[in-house]
């Protein structure tokens, strides 16, 4: 099990992807269950992990009414999650804490013992991302919901410095063990892509 030296485990919200299949939409206020996306993510999170954090690019007012710090990328270009990753190991250095949690914004339905699951498969390299099983009963991992050793971030700086984009193909190289979860109801790891992902996340999340 990874153990935290700063007794402290907080999380980020990676709230930076373009919701292009959205028509362009900023997903991280796509209106679910009468609220917006990011809500039901500061909820789900906000149970497990404190304080959380947001990252995302653009105007950072327009997060104000969850009351979070945004961190903004420190890498230039839009580099994708990986760069999300490092800006939230970053703040979590400047708190104190050994590790952070990340999850994308766009997964309402995340479990709700993500941390606890991840930090329990936590492996020697303290790194591990979660996996859930698809509908052939195949394990599939979601890269952007982890747990990140802070010791990490010089050799993540330099990766993306490099050019490297890719979050599993990194989180393997540094020794990446896998939490795995299982889909009842339905894979907690759901993710909302394009307005027919948003209709089934109001169906299977009628009781939100």
């Amino acid at each position: 099990m990874s153990t935290d030296p700063g007794g402290i485990l907080p999380a980020v919200i990676l709230a930076g992807g373009r919701g292009t299949r959205m028509g362009g939409a900023d997903k991280a206020f796509l209106r679910l269950a009468g609220r917006p996306m990011i809500a039901h993510l500061i909820d789900r999170l906000g149970r497990q992990c404190a304080p959380l954090a947001i990252n995302a690019g653009g105007e950072a007012g327009r997060f104000a009414f969850t009351q979070l710090p945004v961190l903004s990328d420190s890498v230039a270009g839009q580099p994708g999650p990986l760069a999300g990753i490092l800006a939230a190991m970053d703040w979590a250095a400047a708190l104190g804490a050994g590790c952070v949690v990340t999850a994308a914004v766009d997964t309402p339905f995340l479990p709700a013992d993500l941390a606890d699951r991840l930090r329990r498969a936590a492996g020697p390299s303290g790194l591990a991302i979660a996996a859930s099983a698809d509908d052939t009963g195949r394990m599939r991992r979601h890269p952007t919901f982890g747990l990140w050793p802070v010791r990490l971030r010089g050799p993540l700086r330099a990766a993306l410095n490099t050019g490297e984009r890719k979050v599993m193909l990194w989180a393997e190289a540094q020794g990446a063990t896998v939490a795995e979860f299982g889909a009842t109801p339905f894979d907690p790891f759901f993710n909302i892509n394009t307005p027919e992902d948003l209709a089934e996340a109001e169906r299977l999340g009628a009781g939100l």
